[in-house]
């Protein structure tokens, strides 16, 4: 059976087919599946393509629910047995305060392995519970996550069947193209299950309503493939009016879901500057407070050791930070058009990761990690604290992988500024009548692409194979294929790919290009539209970033010499301060740790804001350097 294939029914899973556990996991837990409590986790799991049936997914959230719970149940019961031994008196105490009519000299004695077992108890149940939520929870997500692909995709797809509807191919073979285009995603994926469909029950028209059935898209899919099985049912003309109607539908539909997304970017950069700067404030009022209020900073023993209250606010405090830039950053990416950002593929070899690491940010990534080893490794051996040793071995990855991203990022801007330039000048000479593989040579030997013009010259050769028949069409399919891949980026997947197909169906030529100079031109405003909106974020990322540096450097300077001053200023009644009340190379030490971790959030934030994940690396790493240098300089470490 081809992948994406929908079955009417979902039948018990083979015994074969399963591991053991999974046969042991089914056995126990399988009943669970048939219970109205999981009726809405099986309408999402319909929508989520998964490979395994719905009711060896819940027995296996089920086994890892159990799991959890036992985990859960012996880590709270050690905790209450090792706690301190004043715990009974303080639960005694609280009980006493919120609830008047309970006096602590009447409450019964409870031996603390009893104490132990409750809570252990209720707090696996707990855990237990939210594990199973959590399974459910999560085909919701993949639901949705291949919803909103689909409306990412869709419009190009239905472009792209618009162009093929002018050819004379059937409407399985107009299908068959779009599930094969990788860049219309899950468009793609739910175009194959209607074909796999088609080949069980031999009716496109069941396939199409089987499809639309369980596809999570229902506002948008659904409609569209029920609407597209009647205009195919009236005739080509009808079906090509809808086509076009459609594609300026959508494409109205999803500038306004860009327009949303940019309004809701605006909202999470601002909460993202209160969110970081705020834990540099508390961990700066906190040291304050410590030398007023001495009993923060007392230990307080704890089952893995011993440390102050104010220890724990600091290094938590720094732990929200991180978190919270990998959570704005994941949110980021998510908002950015998948179709606008480049995915990188390492090579196979080893010999080709070393020398392409200059170029591919892929092979520089798997480079890097020896780099930073090696440097990490001689910070250490010259004595750096351990913290510094991470934090610069960080560094010495990061920078040179996020250069090599940003080297690689503009040769792929310098193709797509040129392939608008490459598609405008073929179609002038496909419309004065000439074959596509003679344009192509023209405009290969005529015309300078700059950046381009490899890939421009590599696809010539390559038409130059094929014959002047128009019924040759693998090695123009082939040629075509070849010269998209060259060229590496969304823009030419996205629009000379159709060019393949829409010539292979016996389009016109002359439409085939007009739409295709549509769809580069208005592909590459929607990428310089995007570029320019998100620089504006990657100037908050930097703002908050050396914002809370100067706050800290600040403090730590003026703030905190001041109270040094104040501990050897002896009054009347004795020292002004303690001079053990505030100790300066911890306290700017704790300060350095949580403005680090700010920097790793707002650089994290940036860089995927301005072009994903590895320029993420380089903003993160050079926020940290400058950090570094900047406290060092300074002599706060």
């Amino acid at each position: 059976m081809t992948e994406g294939t929908v079955a009417a029914a979902e039948p018990a899973p083979a015994a074969a087919s399963l591991s053991a556990l999974d046969r042991v996991l089914y056995a126990l837990f399988a009943r669970n599946a048939d219970s109205g409590r999981h009726a809405r986790d099986r309408r999402h799991y319909r929508g989520t393509d998964l490979r395994i049936s719905f009711d060896v997914f819940l027995a296996r959230v089920y086994g890892a629910s159990w799991v959890v719970a036992v985990v859960v149940a012996l880590v709270t019961g050690l905790v209450v047995v090792t706690a301190s031994p004043d715990l009974p008196d303080a639960i005694a105490a609280v009980l006493e305060a919120s609830l008047p009519v309970v006096r602590r000299d009447g409450l019964p004695y409870v031996p603390r392995i009893a104490v132990a077992v409750a809570a252990a108890l209720v707090v696996a149940g707990a855990a237990k519970a939210a594990t199973v939520r959590l399974g459910g929870r999560y085909l919701a997500w993949r639901a949705s996550a291949r919803r909103s692909d689909v409306e990412r995709t869709m419009p190009g797809a239905v472009r792209y069947l618009y162009v093929l509807s002018s050819g004379s191919d059937g409407h399985r073979e107009m299908l068959r193209k779009v599930a094969s285009t990788d860049a219309y995603g899950e468009t793609a994926v739910a175009t194959r299950k209607v074909l796999n469909t088609t080949a069980l029950t031999g009716s496109l028209n069941e396939g199409l309503r089987r499809v639309a059935r369980d596809t999570p898209s229902r506002e948008l899919l659904s409609p569209f493939l029920l609407k597209f099985r009647e205009h195919a049912e009236q005739g080509e003309e009808e079906l090509a009016t809808y086509l076009q109607m459609e594609s300026r539908m959508l494409g109205h539909r999803q500038d306004r879901a860009r327009q949303r997304a940019q309004g809701f970017l605006e909202l999470l950069s601002e909460m993202f500057m209160v969110l970081l700067v705020l834990p540099t404030l508390l961990v700066i009022v906190l040291t304050v407070l410590a030398v007023i209020a001495p009993g923060l900073s007392e230990p307080v023993a704890t089952p893995l050791g011993t440390i102050s209250a104010r220890a724990v606010v600091v290094y938590t405090s720094a732990a929200f930070v991180f978190v919270l830039g990998v959570g704005a950053s994941a949110v980021v990416g998510e908002l950015r058009p998948p179709g606008q950002t480049v995915a990188y593929e390492r090579p196979a070899s080893a010999s080709d990761v070393v020398l392409t690491a200059a170029i591919n940010p892929a092979s520089a990534a798997a480079v890097g990690v020896f780099v930073a080893v090696a440097a990490a490794g001689a910070l250490w051996y010259e004595g750096y604290r351990p913290t510094n040793v991470v934090l610069l071995g960080y560094v010495a990855y990061a920078v040179p992988v996020g250069l090599v991203s940003v080297r690689r990022a503009r040769l792929d801007d310098a193709k797509d500024r040129q392939i608008k330039d490459f598609a405008h000048a073929v179609s002038g000479h496909v419309n004065l009548g000439r074959p596509f593989q003679e344009a192509v040579e023209i405009v290969a030997r005529d015309v300078d692409f700059g950046a381009l013009n490899p890939d421009v010259a590599d696809l010539a050769l390559n038409l130059s194979f094929a014959t002047r028949e128009p019924t040759d069409v693998d090695v123009r399919a082939a040629a075509l294929d070849r010269f998209v891949s060259r060229v590496g980026t969304p823009l030419a997947e996205q629009s000379v790919g159709l060019v393949t197909g829409a010539l292979d169906a016996g389009s016109d030529a002359g439409a085939v290009f007009d739409t295709l100079q549509t769809e580069i031109g208005r592909l590459y405003h929607e990428k310089r539209e995007l570029r320019s909106n998100l620089l504006v974020y990657v100037a908050v990322g930097w703002t908050t970033a050396l914002l809370v540096i100067g706050i800290a450097v600040a403090v730590g300077m003026q703030v905190f010499d001041g109270f040094a001053q104040l501990s050897s200023v002896e009054g009347p009644g004795g020292y002004v301060l303690n001079a053990t009340a505030i100790d300066l190379p911890r306290e700017r030490f704790r300060i350095y740790v949580v403005t680090q971790a700010t920097m790793l959030a707002s650089g994290w934030f940036a860089g995927t804001a301005s072009r994903g994940r590895y320029e993420a690396l380089l903003h993160s790493g050079s926020l940290v350097a400058v950090c570094y240098a900047v406290f060092a300089g300074v002599g706060m470490i």
